[in-house]
Order: structure tokens, then C-alpha cells, then sequence
């Protein structure tokens, strides 16, 4: 909980990065945060740990009056799943019309390029801090009362000062 919403009570960060972010990909990208979000639910976990909606490309219209067309789904896609992908198009393209409530997707572009999530992504293992290290951090945050904070700020700094090359 980060903000406050217009009656002073708590709103949660995500609702406020969603308020934000929200029109921005809808301008650059033409679709919305809960397209990608719900994307697993969507495209199916097999398909989704290897791809990603990347926008959606709206034809246009030169006038009111002219018919409505489906607009393109880029997916962007690596490897093997670009295949699988591509064979299960005509049922990606029903779940996110569905998702979007109307006919909206025509046709799916996929483009290939590597699609890691925060989930895939090996983190870092910090090295192992000298005894110098060990005890500047602990005279650092010696001083601070509250237990659970001091060993809080203890593991940050043991991170930062790992991650930094000796």
C-alpha cells in the first residue's frame, strides 16, 4: 500500500501503476495492461511462458462511416512456440476476443525474439563477503534498535556489498 485514493483510504501500488501505465500502452501499443496480465489464462501456460502480446495494430479508418475491421495481435514469440503459435492461431484469436468482449482481433502477427519472464531470469548469486566487510556492516547497522529492521538492512547491505566486485 503506497498511495491514497480520493477518500484518504489505502490504495495498493498495482492499482496505481495500472492508472498510469494503462493509457500509455494503450496509446504505443493499442491494448490494455489486463490483456497482458491475462495472458497465461489466455494464450494457455505452455504458450505463455514463450510469448507475449506486443500490440495491436488498429486499421485505419478514413472516416466514420467506414465499416469496422479487426485489427492484428503482434505476438512477440521464441523459438519452437512460434510453431505452436502459429497452429493454434484461429484459438488465440477466439480467447482474446473473448477476453476483449467483441470481435476485435482479426489476425495474428508473430514475431520472433527471445521472451523471458522475471520468473525465468536467473537472479544473481551475491560472493560471500571478507570479514572486513562483515564487520563494517555490522558496526553500520549496529545501532539500530528495532531487531527486525537491523537484520533487514544487514541482508540489503550483505547484497549490495556481494554484488560489488572486490
Amino acid at each position: 500500500m503506497a498511495g491514497k485514493g480520493p477518500f484518504g483510504n489505502p490504495v495498493p501500488v498495482s492499482d496505481l501503476a495500472t492508472e498510469i501505465l494503462d493509457p500509455v500502452l494503450r496509446k504505443r501499443a493499442g491494448m490494455s495492461i489486463g490483456l497482458v496480465q491475462s495472458w497465461e489464462e489466455i494464450a494457455g501456460p505452455r504458450l505463455a511462458r514463450h510469448s507475449r502480446p506486443e500490440k495491436i495494430q488498429w486499421p485505419r479508418r478514413l472516416h466514420e462511416d467506414d465499416p469496422f475491421e479487426p485489427a492484428l495481435l503482434v505476438i512477440a514469440c521464441e523459438g519452437m512456440a512460434a510453431l505452436h503459435l502459429q497452429h493454434e492461431a484461429g484459438e488465440v484469436i477466439n480467447r482474446v476476443n473473448a477476453f476483449l468482449g467483441f470481435n476485435a482481433i482479426g489476425r495474428i502477427k508473430i514475431v520472433q525474439k527471445p521472451v523471458l519472464t522475471d520468473k525465468a531470469r536467473p537472479k544473481p548469486v551475491p560472493r560471500p563477503l571478507s570479514e572486513a566487510e562483515k564487520s563494517r556492516l555490522a558496526r553500520t547497522v549496529g545501532k539500530i534498535e528495532d531487531a527486525g529492521l537491523r537484520a533487514s538492512l544487514e541482508r540489503l547491505g550483505a547484497t549490495i556489498l556481494g554484488q560489488k566486485r572486490s
